[in-house]
């Protein structure tokens, strides 16, 4: 494969990328500017906003570390998934998900939310104690 066609499959054909204050205004932000971003785009994406609003909210709630902000990354490829990505200072707490139906608790279970818009997710965890929540979504499964 020659180096232009290997840029074309590899690199989005949009990218958005903002860093905010981890703060509740912020992930609040978070949500609304993907919600702008998918409109400018043109694409159908409302499990996308469900997941950034998700994902913010844990980098605000766990993954804040004061004086640190979190980025929100957004990469679309042509006839592809979008990929979210939410990075935050924390990366010694991976967020793992939890039953719906277990215990009294009012918390904990928002990933269940990522898992069921999402086609696929994970975590990266990077040498500067930070790590990246990622998710892809399609545009049919914006209905999830």
């Amino acid at each position: 494969m020659s180096q232009k066609s290997l840029a074309q499959v590899t690199c989005p054909t949009h990218h958005f990328t903002v860093q905010l204050s981890a703060t509740r205004r912020g992930a609040r932000l978070a949500r609304l500017l993907t919600e702008r971003q998918m409109d400018d785009w043109g694409m159908p994406f409302e499990g996308a906003v469900h997941v950034v609003a998700e994902l913010a909210s844990n980098a605000v709630l766990h993954g804040r570390v004061p004086g640190r902000d979190f980025r929100l990354r957004l990469k679309l490829h042509t006839d592809g998934p979008l990929r979210v990505e939410v990075t935050d200072a924390r990366g010694d707490r991976i967020p793992q998900v939890r039953d719906a139906a277990g215990g009294e608790r009012e918390s904990g279970r928002g990933l269940l939310i990522v898992v069921a818009y999402a086609d696929r997710w994970g975590v990266e965890v990077a040498p500067a104690n930070c790590k990246t929540v990622w998710a892809e979504v399609t545009p049919d499964r914006g209905g999830a």
